[in-house]
């Protein structure tokens, strides 16, 4: 297997707000930096995102070694993944999963590889993470400057909308 270091995060200026995700890849010399912007959304949402990006550019089966600066990522993927799915995506409290959509999709993605997840402290001088940071603030950036303060208003309030009727119903968000 092809061995991949990813190095990942997610952005959000207010939670919900605009938002955005970044990975960076390596491999031996080859080094891939994505990114992208949400205009309403969470920083976990965003979090689970730049994951989902990462491991969609990947062709074959790799060896990866996946650092975040979030134990929401790393600890539900780890941890809380196998009794979700077993429980029919709800929790111990028999309550829907906050973010399903994205956690079956990351499954889905991580599937085929041998990942090893790794936590780093976020903002503590890890290059790779400050890089995924510095990518999704100017991710952030485009954005608003691309958007009005009222699109993204009412973007937000869609949003809002959207995630009370998902939580309500138990129905998948759809941003």
């Amino acid at each position: 297997m092809t061995p991949v270091v990813i190095h990942s995060d997610g952005a959000c200026h207010g939670n919900p707000g605009p938002g955005a995700w970044a990975a960076v890849l390596t491999s031996g010399s080859h080094r891939r930096e994505l990114s992208g912007a949400v205009p309403a959304t969470t920083n976990n949402r965003m979090e689970l995102q730049a994951a989902i990006e990462a491991f969609a550019v990947l062709k074959r089966p790799c060896a990866v070694e996946f650092h975040t600066d979030s134990n929401y990522l790393r600890d539900g993927i780890t941890q809380w993944l196998p009794g979700w799915q077993r429980n029919g995506w709800r929790t111990k409290s028999k309550q829907p999963v906050k973010n399903a959509d994205l956690w079956r999709r990351l499954a889905e993605a991580v599937a085929q590889h041998q990942v090893n997840w790794h936590w780093v402290k976020g903002h503590a001088g890890d290059a790779g993470n400050e890089r995924c940071d510095e990518l999704a603030t100017a991710a952030i950036r485009e954005l608003k400057q691309r958007c009005s303060r009222e699109q993204l208003a009412a973007n937000l309030e869609a949003f809002k909308a959207d995630t009370k009727a998902a939580e309500a119903g138990g129905l998948l968000p759809l941003r």
